[in-house]
């Protein structure tokens, strides 16, 4: 073989490998995911071109403080306060802003509210998702659930 076709083939082969590794961590953000205090697991999965988040299993099965099941009690629209917070979504218009980064609105529970939100894959176990008040966020690292 000659030098040349040798470094075709070394080329080609990278951008395959490169090509397959861009698919799969687009992939990344899918899956159950474990908040970083290890309250709540959220389901993350494509909506369209968008991604979507809802809880699916929390901690403690009942709410200390009422020895019920835990409802959106926080949330503004009386209608939904007693709505179990299985199966509340959190995520809003997630739209893709960069690779494996999508930006739109995430709801809080702990206050009702909604606020301009990141995500973005850290890792191939690691989200980092971001509530932001105007120019400054904060957010927390949630991990990729066995479940």
């Amino acid at each position: 073989m000659t030098f040349r076709f040798r470094m075709l083939i070394a080329t080609l082969g990278m951008l395959a490998m490169s090509s397959v590794a861009q698919a799969q961590s687009a992939e990344d953000a899918t899956g159950v995911w474990l908040t970083e205090k290890g309250d709540a697991r959220v389901r993350v999965s494509r909506c369209g071109g968008n991604l979507c988040g809802a809880i699916v299993s929390l901690r403690d099965k009942l709410d200390p403080a009422t020895g019920k099941p835990a409802v959106d009690d926080k949330n503004p629209d009386p209608a939904l306060r007693n709505r179990s917070m299985i199966g509340v979504q959190l995520f809003f218009g997630m739209k893709p802003v960069g690779p494996n980064k999508w930006s739109g609105q995430i709801y809080n529970s702990d206050d009702g509210r909604m606020y301009d939100s990141n995500v973005s894959v850290t890792g191939p176990t690691a989200l980092r998702v971001e509530g932001c008040v105007g120019a400054i966020c904060g957010g927390e690292l949630w991990s990729k659930s066995a479940r």
